[in-house]
């Protein structure tokens, strides 16, 4: 967790520990809760040069996948797993490849989707 970021959700969007906002693109882009500050334009440009500032400053790695939905069909026929968990599956073995390097620490946390992905998420992850 960071702290600075911590602070910025506090101030902005009166994020909690307890309960934290998590920033959330289509919610932020659509002003909805609990990002309904940022509809007023002022909150918004300042929130926003705020995070881009922090975010040229912070120290970070970023690991990502992209998944080509329609090449992988056409390329093995009809497609068999839940693209949320081949991503997955991706995204922590490039991380656990990652934490293979001298004086690398990392954690993993998931973020929440809907009660009925969450299920098929969690034991897909377990499974892992």
């Amino acid at each position: 967790m960071n702290p600075q970021l911590e602070a910025l959700k506090r101030d902005c969007f009166s994020s909690h520990p307890d309960d934290p906002v998590i920033l959330h693109r289509h919610e932020m882009v659509n002003k909805r809760q609990p990002f309904q500050a940022l509809r007023d334009i002022m909150i918004e440009y300042s929130f926003n040069q705020e995070l881009l500032r922090r975010l040229r400053e912070w120290e970070y790695t970023v690991i990502t996948v992209c998944l080509d939905k329609k090449h992988i069909v056409e390329s093995y026929g009809s497609w068999r797993r839940d693209p949320y968990h081949y991503c997955m599956a991706a995204l922590l073995e490039r991380f656990n490849f990652w934490l293979r390097r001298p004086g690398i620490q990392g954690d993993v946390m998931a973020e929440s989707r809907g009660g009925k992905e969450d299920k098929r998420l969690k034991e897909s992850f377990k499974n892992l």
